[in-house]
């Protein structure tokens, strides 16, 4: 941080317990010898000083809870000058450790590379039988990023098996708007002496077809989706064995959308049966069970669950961060998607057919005379409109889910980069010499909205010694940003208010509280080092509230007061001088959080989901529309085989689709909306701090919308041109 990177060094912390920097000198007395005195030669910083100074064979919980406060960093030379003759003398009080670096050519996946890194500590063991004790950082900390990359499984897979779940339903859609010609057909198969093998056959054959050319789009779809995001190659044999699995369900959803539905028609309709269109079809087995209202009973638990008890899905505590997923709060977000479209099923089955007199008054601008008829063959074809519709609710709810939640991911991590940052750009001087001679000229730099000073100090709670910040509470907001998240009062500007109202107020950690079983007004004794002698003197607080997370704090105890207040008690304000200073951008912080396995980057994830769901939108709500009214050219033929005029034939056509566009879209934004909201709830911990609230993209919402619109109404027109052209040959045909 100061001096030079070589000779003796002391840490930061020290430097501001003996008030000392470069080129002082500084006395280090040695047990049953005398006193050494020498010269610092630089101030240096220790971000892993818990990793560093760990102790190494004690029992679980018997560890000190902080690293020591007093550091020097000397040459090994230096130190055998100093200590060898000490370890004769008073034997026991001096220690020597190994500091060993490994070779990095480890397993890629965290898993193996953790069980090899345990395994060579085990076997070191085995060797020095005994006379050694092994404190294995990589593995702790690969321990940690084993879970981490386990929870970004999760988060992956569950942010892409809707999608995935929803190309499926698509695919099944698709097929099965020719379910009514394919029975036809194989009536007259049937007819003329074939069996149930040879239709099924000539059935796989179309399916076949159509899967393969859809896996050689979908391997030049991923090849160049790849080469975009990362420079890795599909060739390795993790990505080979996930493609093929992939390319394996691809084809065979694609079969058993057309062979299932053609072997059970085979195996149990008659031929007459085959040619009949009447008849109701029993309920399916999920609506007898009311498996829907089952589904959104588990959600609406689980999300209870997860709400009520405060639960975190990440954890990170000092030290090595670990992480600890509960993989049953990903339930309530998919029973609640699977819960609605089952329970959109149910109501629109039902009410279409009971609700013709709903529909005909609605509709009747647009039906005009032919209303009644309309309502009927809304109230017939309620089963193909009722697929539609809970086809664009998922597709719908299924984009906004996933782009409201991607977007208030990414909106939170730049929160948490200004968090560790502090603000845009950060002006940080040593604890020997703060940056406040820097403040008046970062502020006249142009481009510069706001720059505000902060201390930092430390302070004595107790024997526990604390960061301490003072800051100006009613500018500070004016250059990083205050969230409410980080106060417990969850009103930010009204506890900034209140700091500045109170001159001797603090605001404590929740974690300083429970400690010293503090209440709201007590007066709390802070020992801070006055800039007279040097020494630590006690300083009354008064206590005010409780702060959660703080620009450039640590996550653990901190404590915030008034700057003025700190600079009167102490003799000492913002302003020094400054011989040198580090600069910090939120950029590279940004990129430092999004590239660490506890916040994942999810920006290759959204630019596929999001561009998939626009093409599933287009494809639910047009695709399907459109191969369902073409299947139904005959009927449509029949309509203008007896003088029916276009408008008329258009007032079929755009009743049906503006039920479903109008319902599937309402009711996807809301459902996605609401899995949005509780998947953030559930994944609380992914946030540093918590979001105030969702994260809307607006300008994606209107393209989902304009995607849908536009395809419903291509679909519709393409409908048209296909049912007015040649209707007598239509009939002959069909």
């Amino acid at each position: 941080m100061l001096g030079r990177t070589d000779g003796i060094l002391i840490a930061q912390q020290t430097a501001a317990n003996l008030h000392v920097s470069v080129g002082d000198n500084i006395s280090v007395i040695r047990a049953g010898l005398s006193p050494v005195v020498t010269r610092i030669d630089g101030v240096i910083d220790l971000p892993q000083a818990d990793a560093l100074f760990q102790a190494v064979g004690v029992p679980a919980g018997a560890a000190p809870q902080a690293p020591p406060d007093n550091v020097l960093v000397v040459p090994i030379d230096v130190w055998h000058q100093w200590f060898d003759q000490q370890a004769l003398v008073r034997v026991g009080t001096v220690h020597t450790q190994l500091h060993v670096r490994l070779d990095h050519k480890l397993p890629p996946d965290p898993r193996d590379a953790y069980v090899y890194v345990e395994q060579l500590a085990r076997n070191f063991e085995a060797r020095v039988v005994g006379t050694a004790l092994v404190g294995d950082n990589l593995a702790a900390r690969l321990d940690a990023v084993r879970e981490d990359a386990l929870y970004a499984r999760v988060l992956f897979l569950f942010l892409g098996l809707p999608g995935a779940i929803l190309a499926i339903i698509l695919t099944f859609a698709v097929a099965a708007t020719g379910g009514d010609r394919r029975i036809r057909e194989q009536a007259l198969l049937r007819v003329r002496g074939a069996n149930t093998s040879s239709i099924i056959r000539l059935e796989s054959l179309e399916a076949l077809v159509v899967s393969v050319l859809g896996v050689i789009v979908a391997l030049i779809i991923t090849q160049l989706v790849v080469a975009r995001m990362v420079s890795i190659s599909i060739g390795t044999r993790q990505t080979v064995i996930v493609l093929v699995i992939a390319l394996l369900i691809g084809i065979v959803s694609a079969l058993a959308a057309v062979i299932i539905p053609s072997w059970r028609a085979a195996r149990e309709s008659s031929v007459r049966a085959s040619r009949a269109r009447i008849g109701r079809a029993q309920a399916p087995f999920w609506e007898r069970t009311w498996i829907d209202v089952v589904l959104l009973v588990i959600a609406g638990l689980v999300y209870w669950r997860t709400a009520a008890t405060g639960y975190q899905i990440v954890l990170a505590p000092e030290g090595v961060p670990a992480t600890s997923v509960s993989y049953e709060s990903f339930l309530a977000p998919l029973a609640l998607w699977i819960g609605f479209g089952l329970l959109v099923t149910r109501v629109f089955r039902h009410g279409l057919v009971a609700g013709r007199a709903v529909v005909a008054r609605v509709f009747r601008p647009l039906g005009g005379s032919m209303t009644p008829i309309v309502s009927a063959s809304v109230s017939r074809q309620a089963r193909l409109i009722t697929r539609g519709v809970v086809l664009v609710t998922l597709a719908f709810s299924f984009a906004v889910s996933t782009a409201v939640f991607n977007t208030t991911y990414n909106v939170q991590s730049r929160v948490d980069a200004a968090l560790t940052n502090g603000a845009d750009v950060t002006i940080t001087g040593t604890t020997a010499y703060p940056a406040g001679q820097l403040l008046d000229p970062a502020s006249k730099v142009p481009g510069v909205h706001a720059a505000r000073a902060m201390m930092h100090r430390f302070a004595y709670v107790g024997n526990d010694l604390q960061d301490l910040y003072g800051v100006d509470p009613l500018a500070i907001g004016d250059a990083t940003d205050l969230s409410n998240a980080f106060f417990a009062s969850n009103d930010a500007k009204g506890t900034m208010q209140k700091l500045a109202a109170q001159h001797d107020g603090a605001l404590l950690s929740q974690e300083t509280v429970n400690d010293f079983q503090l209440k709201l007004g007590d007066v709390i004794n802070l020992r801070l080092q006055n800039a007279k002698d040097h020494q630590y003197h006690p300083v009354p607080f008064h206590f005010i509230g409780v702060v959660r997370e703080f620009s450039t704090a640590p996550h653990d105890s901190f404590i915030l007061a008034n700057a003025s207040y700190v600079g009167e008690q102490t003799g000492d304000t913002v302003r020094a001088t400054v011989p040198g200073a580090r600069v910090t951008d939120l950029g590279s912080v940004l990129k430092t959080i999004s590239s660490s396995l506890t916040a994942v980057d999810l920006h290759g994830l959204t630019w596929i989901e999001l561009s998939f769901a626009i093409l599933l939108i287009a494809g639910a709500s047009g695709l399907v529309l459109g191969l369902g009214m073409i299947e139904r050219r005959r009927d449509f033929a029949l309509l203008a085989a007896m003088g029916a005029t276009a408008r008329q034939l258009g007032a079929f056509l755009w009743t049906e689709s503006l039920i479903i566009l109008i319902s599937g879209t309402v009711l996807g934004f809301a459902t996605g909306f609401a899995i949005a909201k509780m998947l953030v709830k559930v994944l609380t911990g992914v946030f540093d701090p918590a979001p105030e609230g969702l994260s809307i993209p607006w300008l994606y919402l209107i393209v989902l919308i304009v995607a849908g619109v536009v395809s419903t109404a291509i679909a519709v027109m393409i409908a048209q041109k296909v049912t007015q052209r040649r209707a007598i040959e239509a009939l002959r045909t069909v």
